[in-house]
């Protein structure tokens, strides 16, 4: 049996594992889109590094487009086979990849019109909304907690990974010639004790696991002071200042963990009376599907919902789904708070609200999860005096902020604490993936140090035979 590594193999983004069989049976792990990868990030998307039509089952840990975001490509490229999530990673992902079309063609659309005066080649979409649509019947929903055969060579089994609303880590028993195989793919780990989700659940002994390593030399801030931070932000900014504070947040997990500090904020009485705009037509439904899901919720937020019927919403809160609403915020001289995708300031209206607030010293960008270097988020946590954004460059006068402790990646800690249920003599090989090169080496010492004394940081493309 052999394990690919096609993505996310040191670095955070484009998540594809590819595990063959000695029968022949292809099975992959995720099918994630490359992003901030500066001008490498197109052809990385372009070739896969496999061939579509030799797969037979995609397995998809989360709906996070670095995870998700390549589907539609796979199956215009020929997959043809079933892919397993939980129900609410369908649902997710299926507002995500349609939105990822939408951008990909909106973004495309504006950076093509100076392209055409410039006289040079038109960019084309890695996929359209069509290709999006097409692959919808091809998703099949399994609940955490149970064994699900897929044949007569795989059973799998989910268990809540803690990161997002459905995400889940992997554990597959493959029968090859007699022998059962035990292999774990830990998805993305979120925080134990975090304000929304369920913790990460333990999970059955395993002899080879794939695991995130994101933070994995790194202890982040206890989550306690995100509240705090946050609202010093929006005085400093909105009220000093006089200016907007911009947030560039995933549409999924971290716009509901801002609206949710805000909430409470609120409730305690503390919160200023201020307009927040979530600028994203996919903030919003996704936080109806979020709101779905009560039984994902940890104790906390089942409390607050004795009193609250909505711990996401709060005085002052509005979704803007129009785009010419979305525009005018650039024009409006009011302070305000805009909440906008994506995360990395990569992609969606966030870019435009950016371009437009940049070159102004009253305004604050806020980022609050991890920015993978050459993003434009990564870029501008580096405080350059200018940026480059759709092409043209803006100089940085925008205050230029982060909160560390908002992260939904688990640190060494929580990575630790996940493989806890873990028995390391029985473990033949760890593999380190979706984490940047020097975190991961340091993050394998300390797993060495565990007792996990095989592990190895496989490059792109590198194969493995276990």
């Amino acid at each position: 049996m052999h394990i690919t590594f096609h993505g996310a193999a040191q670095n955070v983004t484009g998540s594809k594992h590819l595990i063959s069989t000695r029968s022949g049976k292809q099975i992959l792990l995720d099918c994630g889109m490359f992003q901030g990868g500066g001008a490498e990030t197109e052809g990385l998307n372009s070739h896969f590094g496999f061939n579509p039509q030799e797969v037979d089952t995609l397995i998809l840990s989360h709906a996070h487009i670095d995870h998700c975001g390549l589907i539609p490509r796979l199956v215009k490229e020929g997959f043809s086979g079933k892919i397993y999530c939980t129900p609410a990673t369908i649902d997710l992902t299926k507002l995500l990849l349609q939105d990822s079309a939408r951008i990909q063609d909106a973004d495309i659309s504006f950076i093509n019109k100076k392209r055409k005066r410039e006289g040079r080649q038109l960019l084309i979409p890695l996929y359209t909304l069509k290709d999006v649509e097409a692959c919808f019947d091809q998703f099949v929903p399994i609940n955490y907690g149970k064994w699900f055969r897929i044949d007569n060579e795989v059973e799998v089994l989910f268990t809540d990974a803690g990161h997002i609303i459905g995400s889940a880590a992997v554990h597959l028993n493959i029968r090859e010639e007699g022998e059962q195989i035990r292999i774990t793919f830990s998805g993305d780990v979120g925080r134990y004790g975090t304000e929304i989700l369920r913790s990460p659940q333990s999970f059955p002994q395993a002899q080879y696991i794939i695991l995130e390593s994101t933070y994995g030399n790194t202890l982040h801030d206890d989550a306690a002071p995100a509240e705090r931070d946050l609202l010093h932000y929006i005085k400093h900014t909105c009220f000093k200042k006089g200016g907007k504070l911009i947030i560039p947040a995933f549409s999924v997990g971290r716009t509901q963990e801002l609206l949710y500090l805000l909430n409470n904020l609120e409730n305690a009485g503390e919160l200023p009376p201020i307009d927040t705009f979530v600028d994203s037509p996919l903030s919003e439904r996704t936080t109806r599907v979020v709101k779905s899901y009560p039984e994902y919720f940890n104790e906390d937020v089942e409390s607050i919902l004795k009193y609250d019927k909505d711990p996401f919403d709060f005085k002052g809160l509005h979704f803007v789904e129009d785009l010419e609403e979305s525009k005018a915020l650039n024009f409006r001289k009011e302070p305000c708070i805009i909440i906008s995708a994506s995360g990395m300031a990569e992609a969606g209206r966030v870019k435009h609200h950016i371009a437009n607030g940049v070159g102004n010293e009253k305004n604050t960008i806020l980022f609050v999860g991890y920015c993978e270097p050459n993003s434009l988020g990564g870029r501008l946590l580096n405080k350059p005096e200018v940026v480059h954004i759709f092409g043209t460059k803006y100089l940085v006068k925008a205050e230029v902020g982060k909160i560390d402790s908002l992260s939904a990646h688990g640190d060494y800690k929580d990575l630790s604490k996940f493989l806890s249920s873990q028995d390391p003599s029985k473990v033949k090989e760890v593999f380190l993936v979706h984490g940047e090169y020097e975190v991961q080496r340091e993050f394998k010492e300390k797993l060495q140090l565990q007792g996990f004394n095989h592990v190895e940081i496989p490059y792109r493309h590198q194969q493995f035979t276990i």
